[in-house]
């Protein structure tokens, strides 16, 4: 694999792209083609990350001190700027990440929507002005940044979680150190380019790329950080949380999910299977928010089924470049295997394996991490596929008997991300929305599609309670300071 004319990137610490102090790189490439480099990164060393986090400690005072208005006109900038590199940047989030061009450039998006949303919030950082029980009294309240925050993102959309991290964090007042994934270190690159090219100053925003193993262990242990925000699996999620639980940092976590899509039987089937289809195949399957179960009320198990399997088998894979391509690679051959080996346990455990169930092979397709779309069906509960984290382009079609099961059934794992009901039935709807268990419900739509207006996060083992987005997007990046004032006469 020729690196000769390969772009290298460096780390960006103290307002200067650097060379990591140990010198040894990695590479990016495209899951596509998986032998097509796209860049060569830093592998950082905890002695780059201490640089990091001593360089945002330095800068956090005087970036404090900048109004918040100034804040977030640096942040509208960085927004405006993505917005004119839109399909530039969308066609590279294609090639290092995998999903189809149409749904990167959703990922742009949701990063531009959000940083104009939480632009104007440098503008009404809100407090509270409260009666005071005593005589010749005010209470109020302030917001006050947090220090210097650890920022730990996923590599499944490497534009928009970055995005709606960074963002607020800064407009609040915090100075932030970014750990992104290796698989997406290019994407993550671009976001701080846009931000310097919008002037925020020097050390108020660092990079630093490499192992999450190394990095994020020493990013979540160390004392001058305040917090630790991750989006990753529910383990490693478990893993900083007891590293900052030690002495008692705050952790902000948006962890894994095992979603579902409840189809009752006067539910619209046509509607469920497309939303299905689009909710679980849709970037290959791999979103916290897919859906991986679709529970169906038995009376239509058949015609459901037939439905979906329908639109599996339509599915079109390849480079996601290709306007008629429908569902792109996994993120890298690894996850090949790892979806792979999902395959066979539901068929020891007595699923009925509808279509797909292996790899993607045959011309293009041999050059990347490809998987075919896969349906099972007479899924139990209790089963393997129907309660771990698969991350992949597989669904698990539960039958059940009535609305009191699916909900049993909805409810019946570790996580609780995202839910969705489709029916007809408005006491149904309202019952729903009560009973799932879970941070996002949607009714009569897929278990996908997050909008920056409105709180994204989980219960259970999905989080720890923390919500992004939102109309109040300061609060998860700062303080509340209780102030009281007596004036006697």
């Amino acid at each position: 694999m020729a690196t000769s004319n390969v772009v290298v990137y460096q780390n960006y610490i103290a307002g200067a792209w650097r060379d990591g102090r140990g010198g040894a790189t990695f590479t990016s490439a495209n899951p596509a083609h998986d032998q097509e480099l796209l860049g060569i990164f830093q592998r950082s060393t905890v002695e780059d990350l201490d640089e990091a986090i001593g360089a945002a400690q330095a800068a956090f005072p005087a970036w404090r001190a900048t109004p918040a208005p100034e804040r977030g006109e640096i942040i509208l900038r960085a927004a405006l700027i993505l917005e004119q590199r839109r399909e530039e940047y969308s066609k590279l989030l294609t090639r290092e990440m995998g999903k189809v061009l149409k749904e990167a450039r959703g990922d742009l998006q949701t990063a531009i929507d959000f940083g104009k949303f939480v632009a104007a919030a440098g503008r009404r950082a809100e407090g509270e002005t409260v009666p005071s029980a005593l005589r010749d009294k005010i209470c109020l309240t302030l917001r006050e940044p947090l220090g210097v925050v650890g920022i730990i993102t996923p590599w499944n959309f490497p534009l928009a979680i970055p995005a709606w991290k960074i963002f607020p964090a800064l407009v609040a007042g915090n100075t932030v150190v970014f750990k992104p994934a290796s698989d997406t270190p290019l994407l993550a690159t671009k976001l701080v380019e846009a931000l310097v090219d919008a002037g925020l100053p020097p050390g108020v925003l660092n990079l630093v790329t490499g192992p999450g193993g190394t990095l994020g262990d020493a990013l979540a242990s160390d004392p001058r950080v305040a917090m630790i925000s991750l989006t990753g699996s529910t383990e490693v999620g478990r893993r900083v949380a007891e590293v900052c639980g030690r002495d008692l940092r705050r952790v902000a976590l948006e962890l894994g999910g095992k979603n579902a899509i409840i189809v009752m039987d006067d539910g619209n089937l046509d509607e469920a299977a497309a939303a299905a289809a689009w909710a679980g195949f849709g970037t290959t399957g791999q979103r916290c928010t897919a859906t991986s179960r679709i529970i169906v009320h038995r009376n239509v198990l058949d015609a459901f089924n037939d439905r979906l399997v329908a639109l599996a088998e339509k599915q079109r894979l390849g480079d996601g470049l290709d306007p008629t391509v429908d569902m792109g690679p996994l993120v890298n051959r690894g996850r090949v295997g790892a979806v792979d080996s999902y395959i066979d346990i539901g068929k020891a455990e007595g699923a009925r394996l509808l279509t797909g169930g292996r790899p993607a092979r045959g011309g293009d397709l041999d050059e990347g991490a490809f998987f075919m779309p896969t349906v099972f069906s007479e899924v139990g509960a209790e089963m393997r596929i129907a309660r771990e984290e698969i991350f992949g382009p597989v669904i698990s079609v539960i039958p059940v008997t009535d609305y009191d099961q699916a909900i049993a059934v909805a409810n019946g794992t570790e996580y609780g991300l995202s839910c969705a009901i489709f029916t007809e039935d408005m006491r149904k709807v309202f019952r729903a929305m009560r009973d799932i268990q879970a941070g996002l419900v949607y009714v009569n739509a897929g278990t996908t599609g997050a909008e920056p207006q409105l709180p994204f996060g989980g219960l259970k083992a999905s989080g720890n309670g923390h919500r992004e987005l939102g109309q109040r997007p300061l609060d998860e990046w700062s303080e509340v300071k209780s102030i009281f004032v007596s004036y006697p006469g």
